[in-house]
């Protein structure tokens, strides 16, 4: 049976706003004629026919293909005295990417009546800007990128306007857009129910940049058969840009360290470098963890453990210039930051199976790292390199990261040194591209052990037009390699460097190399509203098993294809329908796929900096 992945989005929302709407008047219905409440249903059923047919006035042709420094709107204004900050938003009918008309059908009424905006308080407390200062065009266009990828806001712009003849000051408008923040999400595995794990979130309670998510789960082996989750969020606590998260999870959903189910409650602070000018970050996260039987494995295959995990970072931006000395500071961009990080994940119980022996997991470890990035980062607005047309801001510029630190796991006790290069460039026709190279290793006896080697490129080519539509080409590729393991993990295919959806952990090895390329179709025109953007796509992984030569490595191709739509008028966001191929039989791996994705991942990751870590071959994502 082919593997069916169902992710869909429920229209309950949508059905409690019509029975709401319905019921203001509990008489309503009773006290009209048949041939009104005839009337009454076939309007209904026209605003929801009207919410996905194709506009007469179809404007998706002239949408702009953005290729823009961030600042350059704000150049011309350099030095002004700001003397308004006014916050304004759209409603779901307005479009940035199509500001020619206003979007109001069944759709879009519903998404206001269910959506309460985000209020401007909650905008002005992320504002790096303020009244009666001089306005930095390089401070201003960090300030919008970093609206723009708050959780809740889908996009934003910062107007200037001339306050009077003379030119000297100026009114700064904020105008924001909110994403529709209420989602409600389920899993359902085998057409016969056997397990569903359903998600309810909130990521802007009332408006207010605060988040609630409560997840369930019910499967028929399970003991318990339900469970839950509860994750309360804050954003931007105080106005000190820390954002923070308390949860407590019953389903196997806080940072698990092992592979049998877990029992969870944590509590996570985190400050990003929000800009260049920023000068400090740093985050912690402390969870208590254990281990429970909820499928009544045999005592002879269950993991029982128990661990704390504490993780504490900080870091100081050296780059930066006092303030006061005024205008032009922001143009330079080029920064230095210290950081250092401790790490402790305290085994208060080690399974029996692992004991004294050495383990990627089960083991107590601490680990304490410094680290000192330099760093030069500006951005470019671009568009349809995720998202259908949606503003996107696309880092220009490098990073170099020199790491050095100490390392315990169990009885090892070992020094680490690494390195990372991250180098960013946009071309003048709008292609983009990434590369990165990272090394590190620790040191025992003389030798080099877990030496860890990664190489990546990621390039998406300028948007080529064909006919009326647009056509976007990227291509990937990465080299790992891993030497004297001991504690590390081998190199998998289960990840980012890996095919797509390659779900098998059996095949392993100590070098990879990978290889991707995708080719998107954006569409102009809408169909019954929706936006379309067909992709296809091919990939191959060589994997060398540990102690192999690389001649002898395992090919592993995949294929795919599928479409990406979107609907601006509905609750949907982009949704992807796939279905691709693995050629060669592997355990555990079905060779014909097909998935239905709603979680579309479609803003490039702008991290400046990060926590200190060690090398990671397998689990980050850097595309």
């Amino acid at each position: 049976m082919l593997n069916l992945v169902r992710k869909w989005i429920f229209l309950v929302p949508v059905l409690l706003s019509f029975c709401a709407n319905a019921q203001k008047d509990s008489s309503f219905l009773d006290n009209i004629s048949i041939p009104e409440r005839y009337k009454f249903f076939h309007g209904i059923f026209e605003d929801a026919k009207n919410s996905i047919r194709k506009d007469q006035f179809d404007t998706t042709n002239n949408r702009v293909v953005l290729l823009t420094q961030s600042e350059e709107s704000f150049k011309r204004y350099e030095g002004k005295i700001i003397r308004h900050i006014m916050v304004k938003r759209y409603d779901f009918e307005r479009t940035f990417s199509d500001t020619s008309k206003r979007i109001q059908y069944f759709g879009t009424r519903i998404l206001n009546s269910l959506h309460t905006n985000t209020r401007p308080f909650v905008i002005r407390n992320n504002l790096f800007i303020r009244e009666n200062t001089k306005l930095d065009a390089y401070k201003l266009a960090d300030n919008e990128r970093y609206l723009r990828n708050l959780d809740f806001i889908q996009d934003v712009r910062i107007i200037i306007t001339p306050t009077d003849l003379s030119g000297d000051s100026v009114d700064v408008i904020v105008i924001s857009k909110d994403l529709f923040s209420l989602k409600v999400f389920a899993d359902v595995v085998g057409f016969n129910a056997r397990r569903i794990r359903a998600r309810i979130s909130e990521s802007n309670l009332g408006g207010t940049a605060q988040s609630l998510q409560v997840a369930g789960l019910w499967e028929r082996s399970r003991s318990p058969s339900a469970d839950y989750q509860l994750v309360y969020g804050k954003n931007n606590i105080g106005g000190s840009f820390v954002n923070g998260n308390i949860g407590y999870s019953r389903v196997d959903g806080g940072r698990s360290e092992g592979n049998e189910e877990e029992y969870s409650s944590f509590v996570r602070l985190n400050r990003p470098l929000v800009s260049p000018f920023s000068q400090l970050a740093g985050g912690m996260e402390v969870s208590f963890n254990h281990a429970v039987n909820v499928y009544k494995k045999p005592d002879s295959s269950f993991f029982d453990y128990r661990y704390n995990l504490y993780d504490f970072w900080a870091g100081i931006n050296l780059g930066v210039t006092d303030i006061r000395e005024g205008i032009g500071q922001y143009k330079r961009r080029d920064r230095i930051f210290v950081s250092a990080r401790f790490t402790h994940t305290d085994f208060l119980k080690t399974p029996f199976q692992i004991g004294d022996r050495i383990n990627p997991i089960y083991n107590d470890r601490q680990l304490i790292l410094g680290q000192i990035t330099f760093f030069r980062q500006e951005y470019f607005k671009m568009n349809y390199l995720y998202g259908f047309g949606n503003t996107e801001d696309i880092p220009t510029g490098y990073n170099v990261a020199l790491t050095a630190g100490w390392h315990r796991q169990l009885y090892l006790q070992r020094p680490y040194t690494g390195f990372e290069i991250d180098k960013y460039i946009v071309t003048a026709r709008g292609g983009f591209l990434h590369g990165s190279v990272r090394a590190g290793a620790f040191y025992r006896n003389r030798s080099l052990e877990d030496a860890s080697f990664l190489v990546s490129g990621n390039y998406f080519s300028a948007l080529i037009p064909f006919r009326k539509w647009k056509i976007r080409q990227q291509f990937r590729a990465s080299y790992t390699q891993l030497d004297h393991r001991n504690t590390s993990f081998p190199l998998f295919l289960n990840n980012a460097y890996g095919p797509p959806n390659f779900n098998s952990g059996n095949i392993f090895g100590d070098k990879r190399l990978s290889a991707y390329t995708e080719s998107v179709l954006y569409l102009n025109k809408k169909i019954f509203g929706f936006l379309f953007a067909p992709f296809t796509y091919i990939s191959a992984s060589a994997l060398t098993a540990e102690n192999k030569k690389f001649l002898e490595s395992g090919i592993y191709p995949g294929l795919g294809g599928g479409v990406r739509t979107r609907n601006e008028n509905l609750i949907f966001g982009t949704v992807e329908f796939k279905a691709l191929y693995f050629p060669r039989q592997v355990p555990g791996l079905r060779g014909f796929q097909f998935y239905i994705n709603s979680d579309i991942r479609f803003r490039y990751r702008t991290n400046f900096v990060k926590a200190p870590d060690v090398i990671q071959l397998n689990f980050e994502d850097i595309y």
